[in-house]
């Protein structure tokens, strides 16, 4: 890989990642824009200007702290610049330049954006989804990672999948345990991976899910009625299986022939 873009690409992420620190504050708030105004502080309100913006280091050179109030800055800000940045790089690295780095550079922008807005919000926007769903879809005529069959197999299976799991859930415990965000989430990760990449997903992330579930049950000491977002645990998975997809087909192909887990 030439170094050049490769440090090109990290920068792209990080800049992206300053943006969607943007789409994460604004988005669930009814009537914000996230072109405008100009980057604020949340607190004072005072517009941040262009050297207090500069992804990562202007938070160092901060110190965490806003320029004219000297409120503390979330830590968040940094740590999904730096994400979107390392992501940005690992794709490159496996895609090069390519029609599949911009594609799945979009995807993964998308997915960390909805993993800190489920975090904070426990919605998953709409606006994020469904325009992912029919961008998905339309790059996959194109990508060579994943046919238009696949695709478009993966919004009707990922979108039916979870709305079968939550109607069943629902009949047995009579209380809501899935949103829809949830499920135009699956539709939107089926579209960009295919349906080939759903059963690995669905496992790897209601594996994780239960786990943290039980913990925060048994810190919470709320037992059955802990709720914690199910999107970040979808969206993570998606990427294992985006970067990972060959050693995961390989890896299930040896336990259906071995039986052996490694």
């Amino acid at each position: 890989m030439d170094p050049v873009f490769s440090v090109a690409s990290f920068l792209l992420g990080a800049v992206v990642g300053s943006f969607l620190n943007v789409v994460i504050l604004r988005l669930p708030t009814e009537g914000e824009s996230i072109v405008f105004p100009s980057s604020r502080c949340p607190a004072c309100r005072t517009a941040i200007r262009w050297y207090d913006n500069i992804p990562v280091l202007s938070y160092i050179m901060l110190r965490g702290k806003c320029r004219a109030c000297r409120t503390s800055i979330s830590l968040q800000y940094p740590l999904v610049e730096i994400c979107m940045a390392l992501l940005s790089l690992a794709l490159y690295t496996k895609s090069g330049l390519s029609f599949e780095f911009f594609f799945y550079f979009l995807f993964l922008g998308a997915l960390l954006a909805v993993i800190f807005i489920d975090i904070a919000h426990q919605i998953i926007p709409d606006k994020i989804t469904l325009p992912g769903i029919v961008i998905g879809f339309a790059g996959s005529f194109f990508s060579t990672e994943v046919t238009w069959q696949q695709s478009g197999l993966g919004i009707l299976l990922g979108g039916g999948v979870l709305y079968a799991i939550a109607e069943v859930y629902y009949l047995l415990t009579k209380r809501e345990g899935m949103g829809g965000g949830d499920i135009k989430l699956l539709a939107m990760i089926g579209a960009f991976l295919g349906c080939q990449s759903l059963l690995f997903i669905v496992f790897a992330s209601s594996l994780s899910g239960s786990v943290i579930g039980i913990i925060a049950m048994i810190r919470q000491g709320k037992g059955g009625r802990t709720r914690i977002p199910f999107g970040p645990f979808l969206a993570m998975a998606a990427m294992v299986y985006l970067f990972f997809q060959k050693e995961i087909v390989i890896w299930w192909s040896n336990y259906l022939y071995t039986g052996a887990i490694f």
